[in-house]
């Protein structure tokens, strides 16, 4: 499995840091998804927003071009429905469009909320895993051949802390989940003397929809919001991300 590593500081990519390269970012309509392409597109990123919902990719388009930012292309996308085929179109499209592709960030998720094993339908657990394990799968194979042909390219995983996803009811998810720690592992050491770097990022407990989903009970105006964790993400897509290359970034406070 890849080391976690702490950072010293506030990690984020310097301004510019991303001008001239391209990021896709899945989930890019989400929580998480959305800061770290606002991140990206500050730092001079062009951007491939990829996600289910087309109004609300909308929104993070203009919220780039409002600050800014060079206007990102929008790919319409269902994780939980799609095929190789369909991955390999996407990539076929960014070509043709973009030209290149030098980092992929993996931000989208599904959770439909805690329940037992025994009362997960198995239409919910495959989604989780076609959402959480498959897709990033599949969507990094088909990108390699495109990322290769980059010095320096990124792979980022967006990770969750183990020793809470593998407690009761967090079903699909959370197996889902620790299948992908393996899977960015794995990567990593298959591509780690080539120019792909692999990153995992454990984000800290943030204000999102899928943390009040787990935990309608808390006050959420105490979690953070996402900037950091989206931050953290740009900085990874960055060439100045090589020495954390292998390596889980981990945003949890200390206990």
């Amino acid at each position: 499995m890849l080391p976690q590593a702490r950072a010293e500081h506030r990690l984020q990519p310097s301004e510019s840091a991303l001008g001239g390269r391209v990021v896709l970012v899945t989930g890019a309509n989400g929580g998480l998804g959305r800061a770290c392409a606002l991140s990206c597109a500050r730092a001079g990123a062009s951007l491939v927003l990829a996600g289910r919902k087309v109004s609300a990719l909308e929104g993070v388009y203009d919220e780039i071009e409002r600050a800014g930012g060079a206007s990102p292309a929008i790919y319409p996308i269902n994780l939980e429905g799609a095929a190789p085929q369909d991955y390999a179109a996407m990539v076929e499209a960014i070509r043709i469009q973009c030209g290149r592709l030098d980092a992929l960030v993996h931000a989208a998720a599904h959770f439909d909320g805690l329940r037992p094993l025994a009362q997960t339908q198995p239409i919910d657990w495959l989604k989780h895993h076609q959402v959480g394990l498959n897709a990033p799968f599949l969507l990094t194979q088909a990108c390699m051949p495109l990322l290769r042909e980059r010095e320096d390219a990124a792979v980022v995983f967006v990770l969750e802390d183990p020793a809470r996803v593998s407690k009761a009811y967090w079903g699909g998810y959370g197996v889902a989940k620790a299948g992908l720690a393996a899977l960015a592992s794995v990567f990593h050491e298959e591509s780690e003397s080539g120019p792909v770097r692999v990153h995992g990022l454990l984000p800290a407990p943030m204000r999102t929809a899928l943390r009040r989903m787990a935990y309608f009970g808390e006050n959420t105006v105490e979690r953070e919001l996402p900037e950091r964790a989206g931050e953290a993400a740009a900085f990874l897509a960055t060439a100045q991300a090589a020495a954390w290359r292998g390596k889980i970034l981990d945003l949890r406070p200390l206990d």
